[in-house]
């Protein structure tokens, strides 16, 4: 069923806008003037699209859908569903509780589709964009068993830890970030304002500046004069380094660089493994095949390296071997992770196993985090301050000798 979004003025004068889905537009005339709405302007779209061509929806990119808005919608239907309600009815319920947009409507959309004699998991795949392929074969896999609530009830568990991980990571990493950007302005403020004054002292010194004032003049007279050079360079630099990121030669470079990288590669390898056990056994959990659940885990690993572990390992599993094998050769998962998985499988409690395995790894990353940003912190500090006090070492010097000099 198309759906409008429309502008109009109520009873009482007030100006009203919103989103309705009608079969045409004498039928949302109709239905908008039962609820006392006289309208103005109405618009046919689509799910995701914008609101008229050309034009920029501020509260749309405002409201943009995060994987908690999806871990509440999913608990929201869970507890619906897990009441007896039928999932159109359902449907209609978090609809009218969502206020993200982006979301109504793409859930407008799968209610429409599965009210026509879609499957659900059939309409959510049709906005990869909110619901990627892990969410749709967990729900494909609970449609077919029977127990849609119990894995829907799964996949928000599963979406509200992934967040709280992600957003302690990210939180750790922010402060450094603020503080190595405002030492950068700070300096490159006093570079362009500050120095330049001072040098001008300097030029009727009449005697030979140090090496260090020599060069705290030139580098601030080349940012003074050719400051959009370097925004240029900078902007080229990044811009050739991501394309050359893109690539399947280079990502597959950066990818192993970055698993070896001191300090950050034993947390991206941490961030992986609990992503991979986690994402795992909440599709085992949910009866998606074994070989369709490695498939899925290796897309949200992030990481080629990572990932031609995982193909390797279902290559092996299709010819008869066990999960943990090809893991232990590959020599990136440790021997701890490996053995707990060997352990799950032959005991049949793999989906247990590999819980534990991602708590554990939460665990660590959270306490990797915790360190990092205990050292970082005075290491900005330092550098920030060793940047500083060269700046006014290479001041001070010509100052003290023409002191001498005067005396």
């Amino acid at each position: 069923m198309p759906i409008f979004e429309y502008k109009g003025m109520g009873a009482d004068g007030r100006a009203l806008k919103g989103l309705q889905d009608a079969e045409s537009l004498r039928v949302l005339k109709g239905l908008l003037r039962k609820e006392g709405v006289l309208l103005t302007w109405a618009e046919e779209r689509a799910a995701g699209s914008q609101s008229r061509k050309g034009e920029v929806d501020l509260k749309r990119l405002f409201q943009r859908v995060n994987t908690l808005d999806i871990a509440l919608m999913t608990r929201q239907l869970a507890t619906l569903t897990k009441a007896g309600i039928p999932l159109v009815a359902a449907l209609t319920a978090v609809i009218e509780q969502n206020e993200k947009t982006e979301l109504k409507t793409a859930l407008t959309a799968v209610r429409d589709q599965v009210n026509e004699g879609s499957t659900f998991a059939e309409a959510l795949s049709q906005h990869p964009k909110l619901f990627p392929e892990l969410y749709v074969n967990m729900v494909n896999a609970g449609e077919q068993s029977g127990t849609l609530d119990a894995v829907l009830a799964r996949l928000a568990d599963f979406a509200e830890a992934q967040y709280k991980l992600n957003g302690k990571v990210v939180g750790a990493m922010i402060y450094p970030m603020i503080m190595l950007l405002f030492g950068i302005i700070v300096i490159w403020v006093v570079m362009i304002a500050v120095v330049p004054k001072i040098t001008q002292i300097f030029e009727n010194f009449g005697r030979q500046l140090p090496w260090n004032t020599q060069l705290l003049i030139w580098l601030s007279r080349f940012m003074q004069g050719y400051w959009w050079l370097i925004i240029l360079v900078t902007i080229g630099i990044v811009y050739g380094f991501m394309r050359w990121k893109r690539s399947r030669k280079g990502r597959e470079r950066w990818d192993r660089f970055v698993l070896k990288a001191p300090i950050f590669g034993k947390l991206v390898m941490m961030l992986a493994i609990s992503r991979f056990a986690k994402t795992l056994a909440t599709l085992l959990a949910s009866g998606v095949q074994l070989l369709k659940a490695l498939d899925i885990t290796k897309a949200v690993l992030g990481n080629l390296a990572l990932q031609e572990v995982i193909t390797e390992a279902s290559e092996s599993i299709r010819e008869g071997e066990s999960i943990a094998d090809p893991l232990k050769r590959s020599g990136r998962f440790p021997p701890i992770v490996t053995h707990m998985i060997a352990i799950g499988e032959k005991s049949g409690q793999l989906e247990e196993m590999l819980e534990n395995v991602a708590e554990a790894y939460d665990a660590l990353v959270e306490s990797r985090v915790s360190a990092l940003t205990t050292m970082l912190e005075p290491v900005m500090i330092m550098l920030i301050g060793m940047g500083a006090a060269a700046l006014v070492f290479s001041i001070l010097m010509p100052l003290l000798q023409m002191n001498r000099f005067i005396q």
